[in-house]
């Protein structure tokens, strides 16, 4: 059984069990005749060659609100493109975007050489221009996001995820999703074992910042699954790295008041492609997530005034190790009382990996404290550079046609 508490500083709305997909269809269908909805899908092709990228557009074309989708994949050759627009070809409100090709790296040239860089090929750079086609495009007011790597994709999920800022009747510009990571495990070992106890640290040192209690709001900081107003989407700067998700929330509390924030439980159970921990490789899986996202909430708290020494970040450390191995005690004792598997020694292991993650990314910020992953707003890409929305939509209808 869910609950209903409102806790944090932003509006949490649960799933009670009562709602039923069909109606949110049907009202949100009402909704998009204000706010029409655009769907950006971010993907590598191993999402498609796995089944979960097919599934998840097997289902949208189930739904009857959706304005537009536009489907951006990366480290996709030309002939695994062409497989894909061949199959997808009878979905005509999908558009591709083929990251690879030599019309958006020409792009990207002419963005580096104005020094407005995009950054690398990463999920960052793949939901940032995706966003910007659907701003060029000038045919939608809301934009959800989320991954292709899930595998219980259901209608629900996404009908729930717009509704909060689809609503004419609602003031929301910003939705995050949240969701139940547990099949006869728990999982999301980035959130529980290292991101919430790494704030609560961060807390303990510094007492109360609104900023951090902002981010310990959400149930799911790490979620991939947004929604947003076009105004906001126009505004912001998100990291092109692993710190996309805590990065993008960074930008939403400095360009949206409280009132106007919301998280919404998507679904039930949600499965999807699980990250290995690299604990002996910083440079992969969530050991190199850590890094970002710590090097990222480093360089938020400095934007508001935080002061940081050498001292700080080994107090962290230890601070940080003592309340996530009490965090590990939790999870056993949950785990037991719920019937479920629990490995605590891998549970050990991956806050270990953690610890030291965190400790890079404190050597790296102080060593380059303003060195932040940030791509521009399309607000500033538009001013430099006034006929880019242009050269991107000629660009990104040119792979639709012909490939």
């Amino acid at each position: 059984m869910t609950d209903f508490f409102q806790n944090g500083v932003i509006t949490t709305f649960h799933n009670l069990g009562t709602s039923q997909v069909c109606s949110l269809e049907e009202q949100l269908k009402e909704f998009a005749r204000i706010q029409p909805i655009a769907l950006v899908l971010p993907s590598l092709y191993r999402e498609y060659a796995s089944g979960a990228l097919p599934n998840i557009i097997r289902t949208l074309k189930k739904t009857n609100y959706l304005n537009e989708i536009v489907l951006c994949l990366d480290r996709c050759t030309a002939n695994q493109f062409r497989e894909i627009k061949k199959e997808f070809a009878a979905f005509k409100r999908l558009t591709l975007i083929w990251n690879d090709g030599p019309r958006l790296k020409k792009l990207y040239h002419l963005l580096n050489k104005n020094n407005l860089s995009p950054g690398d090929s990463g999920k960052g750079r793949a939901v940032w221009i995706a966003m910007g086609y659907v701003l060029a495009r000038g045919r939608s007011r809301v934009i959800a996001v989320h991954d292709c790597d899930i595998v219980n994709y259901d209608r629900m999920l996404l009908a729930r995820l717009c509704y909060p800022v689809a609503s004419p009747q609602n003031e929301y510009e910003f939705c995050k999703g949240y969701y139940s990571r547990v099949t006869d495990k728990m999982y999301g070992r980035a959130t529980r074992l290292f991101f919430t106890p790494f704030i609560r640290s961060l807390q303990k040192i510094l007492g109360y910042l609104p900023f951090l209690v902002f981010i310990d709001s959400f149930r799911y900081p790490l979620a991939g699954e947004i929604a947003m107003r076009r105004d906001l989407a126009m505004a912001m700067r998100i990291p092109n790295d692993w710190g996309l998700e805590v990065g993008t929330l960074a930008e939403v509390y400095r360009s949206v008041t409280l009132n106007r924030i919301c998280q919404v439980d998507i679904a039930d159970t949600y499965e999807h492609k699980h990250q290995p921990l690299s604990a002996s490789d910083p440079s992969q899986g969530i050991t190199k997530m850590t890094v970002d996202i710590t090097k990222s909430i480093f360089q938020t708290l400095a934007q508001e005034g935080v002061e940081f020494s050498e001292g700080f970040f080994k107090s962290l450390g230890n601070i940080y190790l003592r309340m996530a191995q009490e965090t590990i005690v939790r999870y056993e004792n949950d785990a037991a009382i719920n019937c479920l598997k629990f490995d605590r020694h891998s549970e050990s292991t991956a806050v270990e990996a953690f610890s030291q993650g965190i400790q890079r990314a404190g050597d790296r910020f102080w060593q380059s404290p303003s060195d932040a992953n940030l791509i521009p707003t399309w607000h500033r890409v538009i001013a430099a550079m006034p006929g880019f929305f242009n050269q991107l939509k000629e660009a990104v209808q040119s792979y639709n046609e012909t490939t």
